[in-house]
């Protein structure tokens, strides 16, 4: 993945979406962002921004036993589908859970390496930077790469966690939660934290001129602790 461009990208992706979120339920210990209950089976969603229309054609809502999902599948291509949403309050909800799947991992990706830094799946925190660019903690699912290694891309403007390593699980549904207030600060080192603004996925193998993918689902914001 070539890192400025992408970064840049990400900033046009997620800055430039108009739509409003809907307020969070302040009552709630947790807060679905995107469950794509109300997507259609088969399209993008239509709630969610790419940057190239070609991103329209990687990712698409699937469904398996009454659950509804976003099906990430790349072939010589990286571009993010994101979503925004303006009223994530991380001092409330500092915590950013999904579940996600991998299906193919793209043949020779190590995030390590810039020529090869490919992911079946990736999830990304995205907070404003400048008007041009953004701040992103990144979380991945490596098919090498140790999982808890942390890397600085994009200049420093990208810091990515790996939260998930290997080929094991393959095809297995499996559940995360990040307190994404914390990684920001830690890796960032700043003491205040901007607030967010959104969310994006990228599944991609356009380095290692290969196909990768995967599966996104049940977004939500939570309290500490719940």
């Amino acid at each position: 993945m070539r890192f400025l461009s992408i970064v840049l990208a990400l900033a046009l992706v997620v800055l430039g979406l108009g739509a409003k979120a809907r307020p969070l339920a302040a009552q709630s210990d947790c807060i679905t962002i995107e469950d794509f209950a109300k997507a259609k089976v088969g399209e993008f969603p239509s709630d969610w921004k790419v940057r190239k229309d070609a991103g329209k054609t990687v990712y698409s809502v699937h469904e398996e036993g009454g659950k509804r999902f976003l099906h990430g599948a790349a072939k010589d291509i990286g571009i993010q589908a994101a979503k925004q949403f303006e009223t994530w309050d991380l001092e409330q909800y500092p915590m950013l859970a999904w579940s996600w799947r991998p299906v193919e991992f793209p043949a020779g990706a190590d995030e390590r390496t810039k020529k090869k830094n490919d992911s079946a799946l990736a999830v990304y925190a995205v907070f404003p930077h400048s008007p041009v660019t953004v701040k992103s903690v990144k979380y991945i699912w490596s098919g090498v790469v140790p999982k808890g290694t942390h890397l600085s891309d994009s200049k420093g403007l990208t810091q990515v966690r790996v939260l998930e390593t290997g080929t094991t699980k393959k095809g297995e549904w499996v559940e995360e939660r990040v307190n994404v207030r914390d990684d920001y600060k830690k890796y960032f080192g700043d003491g205040e934290v901007p607030k967010p603004a959104g969310i994006a996925v990228l599944t991609d193998a356009d380095d290692t001129k290969s196909s990768a993918q995967g599966d996104y689902a049940n977004f939500r914001v939570c309290r500490a602790g719940s």
